[in-house]
């Protein structure tokens, strides 16, 4: 256990696969008690038990809530929650939402292209949604003094892909939110950094269109010869939010092995 994580809590947005998931685990192995928010149908729920066991192993506290994270009633009802169950300070907020439309923008047919609703709700989940739990843990004084917040970004933010505009647009919103956050938590000491990782194989990249074309395609411009794992990033999470990093803040950090430098 590291002795700074002790009686601290993460909250993962996005907590049940990917990034999420093995986030959670690296932060639970290193001390830290872990909230996770998910959204998930019952064939699911299965492998969320798995995790839950797999982290209290640890001998760390573990709360679960299968709720959709970008609802404003339903995080206004975990708070609420929280505070009942007497949960810690949170020392770790991460941002892992994946769920927005990908659809194209222009087609003949309107049925076939995006909509202005498709196109909201992928801006509000994936970007805006990591401003309303900033704010209302800060207001509600969750957060501990050095805290850390993390938001999942991708190379999306300014490369295109068919059918990514709406994430695309969602991701460059992201990591502007990430800048600003920075600077207003700054005074107390809140470091607030996106997470750039390079192609990883998610359930959220087997979503995309053409996604085998893309782990192709990494895996030949990676410089370490392999493809992001979401242990690469966990374990790189756990490094950052260490005393150590205390003074990295406002950045897009990539964790890649070099594969966004590469042409």
């Amino acid at each position: 256990m590291t002795e700074s994580f002790k009686g601290k809590w993460a909250l993962i947005l996005g907590a049940s696969s990917g990034f999420g998931a093995a986030s959670a685990r690296a932060l639970a192995k290193a001390g830290l008690n872990i909230i996770g928010v998910h959204l998930d149908r019952k064939a699911a729920m299965e492998s969320v038990e798995t995790l839950k066991t797999d982290l209290q192993n640890f001998g760390v506290e573990v709360k679960f809530f299968n709720i959709n994270a970008a609802d404003e009633i339903k995080r206004q009802e975990l708070l609420s929650e929280m505070k009942e169950l007497a949960c810690g300070k949170i020392h770790v907020l991460m941002h892992s939402l994946a769920f927005g439309a990908l659809k194209p923008f222009i087609e003949k047919e309107a049925k076939d292209a995006i909509t202005k609703s498709q196109v909201e709700m992928t801006m509000d989940v994936m970007a805006n949604s990591l401003i309303y739990w900033a704010q209302d843990l800060e207001r509600q004084g969750f957060f501990c003094e050095g805290a850390r917040v993390y938001a999942m970004t991708s190379a999306g933010s300014s490369r295109v892909w068919k059918s990514y505009g709406a994430v695309s647009a969602a991701k460059a919103a992201l990591e502007s939110h990430c800048r600003q956050l920075a600077l207003e938590l700054a005074p107390r000491k809140i470091c607030v950094n996106a997470i750039l990782a390079g192609v990883t194989d998610t359930p959220a990249l087997r979503k995309i269109p053409g996604n085998s074309e893309m782990v192709e395609a990494a895996q030949k411009r990676n410089p370490m010869g392999r493809l992001t794992t979401p242990e690469d990033v966990a374990n790189a999470l756990v490094a950052l939010s260490s005393p150590y990093c205390s003074f990295i803040t406002g950045n897009t950090l990539r964790i890649d092995g070099g594969e966004n430098v590469v042409e």
